[in-house]
């Protein structure tokens, strides 16, 4: 039987530009707040990485507590929607603040300042933001097919604003003056898009009334459900093994992320071209967003994610091995090339990831009888946040480690072994791990047996 079909293509491009938005906050600060630190205020990369770890305690309940907020709202647009439209407002102000450090400041006033805005960004307002974002995909939606798509069309979006980010903001900082004043600017221009483009998403979708996302094929499962707190929330999702599972990869991807976005000192200190990263940057999206354009084609094909995925993060882990021999041979299109192959692997996954988290939302239904849909896409704000601040502190500790000082024009050879591991080594390793964790996260098949069950 035929799923019933929800949303227009339109609908579903709306929603996937709301990526727009969150990747002016994401790339930006991933990709060029610690060499704008270190380079341009002149804090110490090692005090930066252990403020970005202190600022994960804070962290620690904020996805869970906002998941359960949203699973409990009740408005005029819905559970998610007035939960993304007006944190992404503190969204802008706090990445405007991290950019604008006065540099008149004393040291100890400059590491307040980040560690502050820093903190109120992740904790706050880009979680609450992300996480309603990305439940919208089980709250407008029934249909497998559609959350997929949905998914393509928001990484599309996202992976293409990443690239643009990559590709102009270093040259862009240089035509609004350098320097601080240079930051500061390109922060602004980029909140002021992502408030709009974050306000035309909210309003391109509708979510479903609650009493339709409840029923279930079976009429024994169309039950009021029963009210359930943050600690609930918490256990039921410490219950669900696929939970944790993608939990593990987010935040394993993120990391990824973090230290393939140091390849801007890789570029810089053992290239000796900071505009390769640029280049690099179309090696790695180009890639991902071909593959996102036929992820829903393969995921009709292959009967499902599963395979797709897995298959796809062993070629992804094959082209990170050989830019590692490439980059020991010193040939830049070699790495440019297997760059290319890693992401062309990878981009499944990107595409199908909210898919599975509502799979998973649907595994603690079938197995618990609760929706937690809005808790369940904390893993998502989770990976974001832990994975890409433990990313950038663990980026920070090592570049401290190797002796690297951002006001020198040349680095210690001990720096130059430490971006060779971070850069090659690192991405490759991670990408291994998040292989074997996908291969055993097959959580379609589980949902599968337990319908069977109930019939």
């Amino acid at each position: 039987m035929e799923e019933k079909k929800y949303l227009k293509w339109y609908n579903m491009v709306g929603y996937g530009s709301g990526d727009i938005a969150g990747n002016v906050v994401y790339a930006l600060l991933s990709s060029f707040v610690m060499i704008y630190l270190t380079n341009t205020v002149g804090l110490n990369a090692g005090v930066v990485g252990t403020l970005i770890a202190a600022s994960k305690f804070f962290d620690g309940v904020t996805d869970v507590f906002f998941g359960a907020m949203i699973d409990k709202t009740k408005s005029r647009l819905g559970k998610a929607r007035p939960w993304m439209l007006y944190a992404y407002i503190g969204c802008a102000v706090t990445l405007v603040a991290i950019f604008m450090i006065p540099v008149n400041l004393g040291k100890t006033a400059q590491y307040a300042w980040f560690f502050i805005a820093y903190t109120l960004l992740n904790a706050v307002f880009y979680t609450a933001n992300n996480i309603a974002y990305s439940a919208l995909t089980a709250l407008v939606t029934k249909n497998s097919k559609e959350r997929v798509q949905m998914g393509s069309y928001r990484f599309i979006f996202a992976f293409s604003t990443s690239l643009l980010i990559q590709s102009i903001t270093v040259k862009a900082v240089s035509v609004f003056g350098g320097g601080a004043a240079g930051w500061r600017t390109i922060a602004i221009i980029y909140a002021v898009i992502g408030l709009v483009v974050n306000t035309i998403s909210v309003l391109s979708v509708k979510e479903l009334p609650e009493k339709e996302l409840q029923e279930d094929e079976n009429a024994e499962s169309a039950q009021t459900e029963e009210k359930y707190g943050l600690i609930q929330a918490a256990k039921l999702l410490v219950c669900n093994k696929f939970y944790l599972m993608i939990c593990g990869v987010y935040i394993l991807q993120q990391v990824y992320t973090a230290m393939v976005n140091m390849g801007l000192y890789y570029m810089t200190y053992v290239l000796k071209n900071e505009n390769l990263f640029g280049v690099f940057s179309w090696a790695v999206n180009i890639p991902l967003i071909i593959a996102l354009v036929f992820t829903p084609t393969l995921v009709a094909k292959w009967k499902g994610m599963y395979q797709l995925n897995l298959r796809g993060y062993m070629l992804g882990t094959f082209g990170r091995a050989m830019v590692v021999v490439a980059g020991y041979l010193g040939s830049v299109p070699l790495m440019l090339l297997f760059t290319a192959v890693a992401a062309l692997g990878q981009g499944p996954w990107q595409g199908d990831m909210n898919a599975v988290i509502a799979s998973c939302s649907e595994y603690t239904y079938l197995t618990k009888k609760k929706r937690i849909d809005g808790a369940m896409y904390s893993c998502t704000s989770l990976g974001v946040k832990l994975g890409g601040g433990l990313g950038t502190a663990i980026a920070g500790w090592m570049l401290a480690a190797s002796g690297y000082d951002g006001l020198a024009t040349v680095q210690p050879e001990s720096c130059m072994k430490m971006l060779h591991f971070m850069y090659l080594w690192l991405p490759m390793l991670i990408s291994l791990v998040i292989t074997l964790v996908l291969s055993r996260m097959n959580v379609e098949d589980a949902n599968r047996k337990l319908k069977e069950k109930i019939m």
